[in-house]
């Protein structure tokens, strides 16, 4: 076993409430320079819709991510020396106007206008180019709009549904719908580090944050291409590409990063995950059904004794695995399986979790009234208002089985909550959901205070950033380079 250490996080959907506090957060300390206008390290976009930039999640336009090839993977796009033909013309690369050309407006025209009979006003001009621009978009331009046709109905999504089944989900127009805040998702398999030819991209071996080193950076954007979550950028102004760094001097000094210390819904957890990286290769060239359950089982029991021995022995430090026994993130993925990854099929093994929205209680309408199909207060999973296809294509690669496993738990939550707290529950329903779902009640009251009550250090498990061993390594660094005039041993190798 090759154990290594990862920070991963839980989103809760059910919890988001769309106050995108958490992208302006982000945006006022990483993407306020010239170049980085139009970037959102952290985005929310409103499902069903087309997110950000516009249909990212359709893989026949982009072409990124990870595809099986007899049954070895390969990437979708160009890599390295295959991909140098298209640096001039890529035709999977997004354009600006799949994000949006950055804008700003000439508000000196308020004060400079020539008298008239109007009101002045001022005109909106590109940030790049200064001229008047003309405004097609802008961040989150369809934000809340999951009923209207350029973007609901436009969502990726939708290509397993049937008519019928795509319609039920707008029988209350801009009534169904959930958040789905985005970031890096630092995968284990990351597409961006495979197709860089420069080798500026890199997986740091201490947390698996993923990173663009700026000095090596060449432009060549082909991990903008081959990120599937379309999570790289590229600045325009400095000619090198950027990406969220999971606020890593924040981490490395025990601070949450912004955007999970801000988010007011507290719907964001982090931990430290360990895993096998021996295992990560047969992860990713696995069966589509079989992708998250091989996720899951890449992740280690960090009680487990041998585990705990072999990453000692992997220079894994013990203040990490203790991080490891409490995290969060641990519980929602593996020991409750109720957080799943984005799109788990296009193979880059994220490390950012969702637990799927159960959204309305009730399930559909019918002549203009609720519908409700069960005894109890709430409707049934499987007539839910947004079908189990939809939630399928977004986070188990068309698996209904796993999101109705999930959904199920939640639901159970639900019942024995209201239960306990409302008492207006029939018991046998409850006692039959707890039952359906695999819960006992230790665990259902578990997941709900952690859901719902948790302080500030159960949310966020940051292990310790260990600068002396990086100043260690740094001295003998030094040590090196004086007694052989090399920088590195890498380097002292390279030149032998």
């Amino acid at each position: 076993m090759d154990i290594r250490s990862q920070i991963a996080m839980v989103f809760h959907l059910d919890k988001c409430i769309g106050c995108h506090t958490c992208s302006i957060a982000c945006k006022n300390i990483w993407t306020d320079r010239k170049g980085s206008e139009y970037m959102w390290w952290n985005n929310v976009e409103t499902k069903p819709g087309t997110g950000y930039p516009t249909k990212w999640e359709d893989q026949d336009i982009y072409k990124g991510g990870w595809k099986l090839d007899n049954s070895k993977g390969e990437l979708q796009t160009n890599w390295k020396s295959k991909g140098l033909g298209n640096i001039f013309h890529n035709p999977n690369m997004p354009s600006m106007d799949d994000y949006y050309e950055p804008f700003t407006y000439r508000y000196k025209d308020l004060f400079t206008s020539e008298e008239s009979n109007d009101q002045p006003t001022a005109i909106p001009v590109s940030q790049i180019t200064g001229e008047f621009i003309n405004i097609k978009g802008g961040p989150n331009w369809d934000d809340d709009l999951s009923g209207s046709p350029d973007y609901a109905r436009n969502d990726v999504n939708f290509k397993n549904l049937d008519p019928a089944e795509q319609e039920a989900m707008f029988q209350l127009e801009r009534m169904t719908f959930h958040y789905l805040p985005r970031i890096c998702n630092h995968c284990l398999n990351p597409a961006c580090v495979a197709a860089c030819p420069s080798g500026a991209i890199y997986k740091r071996g201490e947390d698996g944050v993923v990173l663009v080193n700026q000095e090596k950076c060449r432009a060549w954007r082909m991990c903008v291409s081959a990120c599937p979550y379309k999570k790289t950028y590229y600045n325009w102004n400095s000619g090198k590409s950027e990406k969220c760094i999971l606020c890593f001097p924040r981490i490395e000094s025990g601070q949450a990063p912004a955007c999970m210390h801000t988010c007011v819904g507290r719907i964001r957890y982090l931990g430290v995950m360990l895993y096998d990286a021996d295992e990560i290769k047969n992860v990713a060239s696995c069966a589509e059904n079989e992708l998250v359950e091989a996720q899951r089982n890449i992740y280690l029991d960090p009680h487990d004794e041998e585990v705990i021995q072999a990453a000692t022995e992997n220079g894994i430090s013990l203040s990490t695995i203790e991080s490891a026994q409490k995290s969060p993130v641990w519980k929602f993925v593996k020991e409750w399986e109720i957080a799943l990854p984005l799109h788990p099929e296009f193979r880059t093994v994220p490390n950012l979790f969702y637990v799927p929205p159960l959204l309305p209680a009730m399930a559909t309408v019918k002549d203009g009234k609720y519908e409700n199909q069960a005894d109890s207060f709430w409707g049934g999973i499987d007539k839910m208002r947004v079908p189990l296809k939809y939630l399928a294509s977004m986070f188990s690669a068309g698996n209904t089985d796993t999101i109705r496993d999930v959904l199920g738990k939640l639901m159970a939550v639900r019942h024995l909550r209201r239960a306990l707290t409302v008492n207006d529950q029939d018991k046998d329903i409850t006692a039959i959901a707890m039952k359906e779902s695999g819960l006992d009640q230790d665990t259902a009251n578990a997941i709900y205070r952690l859901t719902s009550l948790p302080k500030f250090g159960e949310r966020f498990v940051i292990p310790e950033a260990h600068r002396e061993e990086a100043i260690e390594m740094l001295n003998d660094t030094e040590e090196f380079k004086g007694k052989t005039g090399f920088g590195t041993r890498k380097s002292f190798e390279r030149g032998l």
